[in-house]
Order: C-alpha cells, then sequence, then structure tokens
C-alpha cells in the first residue's frame, strides 16, 4: 500500500451484523479467493453471513435486491470477476452491474462492491491475492462500514412537517372509532 493512502479502522458493533455475500463465480477461483477475503472480514467483527451464487455480476444487483425484500440482511457484499474479452459485452457487464449496485446503495442498501473489473487474468490475481490487495475483504469492510453508519443515524425519526396533536385527524386510511375532523 502506497503511504499516501487509508484505510479506516475495522468496523465495530454493539449487536452482530448479518451479511448477504453475493458472488458470481465465472473465474471459481478468483471468486473463491475474495470470498476468503470477505468472510475473514466479517468474521472479524463478530459478524455472520450467508453466500449466494449466481450465473454472472449482471444478476448480483437484482439478487440483492431480491434478498433486500424477502430476507434480513444488514447488508451486502457483491463479489465477482470480468475480464476484458475481444467484444464490448465487457463494457456493458461492468457498467451495468455497478449501476445497479449504485442505484440499491442510493436506496439506502449498504453495500461493499468487489466485482474485479480487469483488462487481465493477471490483474485479477493481484486483486483477489489472500495475502496482499484482497478486494473481498475490502468490499466486505465497506459494507460494514454502511451498516455501522446506517445503526448510528438509524434511530427513530420525529418526522417533518404538520403533524396533529392527536390521532382525531386522519388524512388517509380507515378511522379509528368516530370519523372526527
Amino acid at each position: 500500500m502506497a503511504e499516501h493512502e487509508y484505510t479506516l479502522p475495522r468496523a465495530e458493533f454493539d449487536k452482530p451484523v448479518k451479511i448477504l455475500i453475493v458472488v458470481a463465480p465465472f473465474y471459481r477461483d478468483i471468486a473463491d479467493n475474495l470470498i476468503a477475503g470477505a468472510t475473514a472480514e466479517i468474521e472479524a467483527t463478530g459478524g455472520t453471513f450467508e453466500i449466494a451464487e449466481v450465473p454472472g455480476a449482471l444478476e448480483i444487483p437484482t439478487t440483492i435486491g431480491i434478498a433486500e425484500r424477502m430476507a434480513n440482511f444488514d447488508g451486502y457484499v457483491a463479489l465477482g470477476c470480468v475480464i476484458r474479452g475481444e467484444t464490448t459485452h465487457y463494457d456493458t457487464v461492468c457498467n451495468d452491474s455497478s449501476r445497479g449496485i449504485t442505484l440499491l446503495g442510493l436506496q439506502g442498501l449498504c453495500i461493499g462492491n468487489g466485482i474485479l473489473t480487469v483488462e487481465n487474468r493477471a490483474q485479477a490475481e493481484v486483486r483477489a491475492d489472500p495475502k496482499a490487495m484482497n478486494k473481498g475483504a475490502g468490499a466486505a469492510a465497506a459494507a460494514l462500514h454502511l451498516v455501522a453508519l446506517a445503526r448510528k443515524w438509524g434511530g427513530p425519526r420525529k418526522g417533518v412537517g404538520f403533524k396533529p396533536a392527536t390521532d382525531d385527524i386522519q388524512i388517509a386510511g380507515a378511522t379509528k372509532g368516530k370519523p372526527v375532523a
């Protein structure tokens, strides 16, 4: 790591964290190394995880969206590897998987993006090396930091704007007892 780079301290939690790791294992050895880095980082915080494998990087955002609606996870780690080929399909997969993850993040999901987008296999191997700069661990750390922020800021909300003093006024929905205005 270069001298000018800074890494945040590991996230800490009062209550355990549950993370879903969504991985596209097209390059199985690369994916396994990314998973090893991510799981080690999650376990170091006392968290738990589940792993869901999907056909490719394009299916990762969809899977995270489904899990958010239908399961109970605090955060998500997206893992996979896209290596440039001879066609423009590389650009589509890289851009659209990243865009999907970003859009989910802007909706409030805590996601660490560890999808490698590289020119060749050698670059992927360096970024997935469990003894060096493992991007799976980095993606898990990012997700965990976002979960920590969400928990910090996720307390009860006061609401914005006018709120009636009693339950007597309802703007929409079924009334309680006799309708009162």
